[in-house]
């Protein structure tokens, strides 16, 4: 039986904010019964007499359960059996069911008030960190491989149909014939790509997996050419790390303006827009390069990504470029204020035309191999690479 959506049309944002708040906790309280009977259930292996042959079983097909959702709760209510108070935890929110299942293959009887109370309102990155500094890892080989491109799904269709009909042409016309009914050829599919990876392996060192384009492969290998003199077996982690450095400072030179060797300031035009370097890299510092946004109930944002700089006293009200008028924002934070400040408007916004960073400078000086995989990507030929390494500086 579907229940249905209640209407709030009448209801205040401070009631409905108390009721999600409530809610939330009745949701935890629930959670840690369901985790304490599965628990149970999985001790007298009640599933079986259900027609269930495992307790994974039993909650996805009887109790409905998501398969992500059933692992989780499995692996946490058998950590719960082990050491109970886990259930109080989850119920105060303490802890989430991430937690405990990251944390759970590592619990022993010694150590596991010590692991609960250090990952108490943790983020899943954070529990990762404590768990790669159990069970530190060693570091994983630098690797670039070629990735295979699929046929392209019609392509693919065809050829099953004349298969099925048996051989009538050479397997190596068939490969050539990609011309459709147009007399154009017809580009190969892209390779799926895969998900970027970032995980720590130990304390200060994380593995980093993710595909690049030939195009940006052909940059790598460039570059590992220019630096032989100073990193002789090429490792992509160093290179990323050098190519990282140089990408940083130059976005917060571009940000906020930072400098080794700043210049006096020359002063803020009244009525002006322009938001001098000088006031940049103060308000940057001042604010610590975070959203300045704290709520009524005194909780700062945390967010240090899409950052803007806002104007305590609007602009359009006659505030000025200066460091006590401009606080750090992020973007949702910045809007919010404006629309609460100067009421809504349409969904369009001005912005300066945004910076382009590390723009590529041509250079006399190209590896053979770079030439030849430029060459192929001009004839669109080329599928993606794959990259795989370890580095102490990378961000998870």
């Amino acid at each position: 039986m579907m229940t249905p959506l209640p209407s709030f049309d009448h209801v205040s944002d401070q009631d409905l904010l108390r009721e999600v708040t409530h809610l939330a906790a009745c949701e935890r309280e629930a959670t840690s019964r369901l985790i304490a009977c599965l628990a149970e259930v999985d001790a007298r292996r009640l599933y079986l007499g259900e027609g269930c042959a495992s307790l994974f079983t039993y909650c996805v097909h009887v109790l409905r359960l998501s398969e992500h959702a059933a692992y989780d709760r499995i692996e946490v209510a058998r950590a719960a059996r082990r050491f109970p108070v886990i259930l109080a935890q989850l119920a105060a929110g303490a802890v989430t069911l991430t937690t405990i299942r990251l944390l759970a293959p590592h619990l022993t009887p010694e150590n596991h008030p010590v692991l609960l109370a250090e990952a108490r309102h943790r983020s899943r990155r954070e529990v990762e960190q404590i768990v790669a500094r159990l069970h530190p890892q060693p570091d994983v080989l630098s690797v670039v491989r070629k990735l295979p491109t699929p046929p392209r799904p019609d392509l693919a269709a065809a050829t099953a149909g004349q298969v099925s009909q048996g051989p009538t042409t050479d397997q190596s016309e068939t490969r050539r014939d990609t011309v459709t009914s147009t007399g154009r050829s017809v580009p190969p599919a892209p390779a799926p790509t895969r998900p970027s990876v970032v995980a720590p392996l130990a304390p200060a060192r994380y593995k980093v997996s993710f595909t690049i384009s030939a195009d940006t492969y052909a940059k790598l290998q460039e570059g590992q050419a220019l630096l032989r003199h100073l990193i002789p077996d090429g490792d992509p982690a160093a290179i990323f790390d050098r190519a990282l450095t140089l990408l940083v400072a130059d976005c917060a030179r571009t940000k906020h303006a930072a400098t080794d060797r700043p210049k006096p300031g020359r002063g803020t035009r009244l009525g002006s827009r322009h938001i001098p370097a000088a006031v940049r890299r103060t308000v940057w510092d001042r604010d610590g390069g975070q959203c300045a946004f704290v709520s009524a109930g005194g909780r700062r944002c945390a967010e240090r990504g899409f950052l803007e700089f806002h104007h305590r006293t609007p602009y359009a009200k006659g505030g000025d470029a200066t460091v006590e008028n401009l606080e750090l924002r992020c973007r949702r934070h910045n809007g919010y204020e404006a629309e609460r400040d100067l009421g809504s408007w349409p969904a369009t916004r001005v912005r300066e035309t945004g910076p382009v960073f590390g723009t590529p400078r041509t250079t006399r000086f190209e590896t053979s191999l770079a030439h030849d995989l430029r060459q192929s990507v001009g004839a669109r030929s080329s599928g993606v690479v794959h990259t795989r390494r370890s580095t102490t500086r990378a961000s998870p």
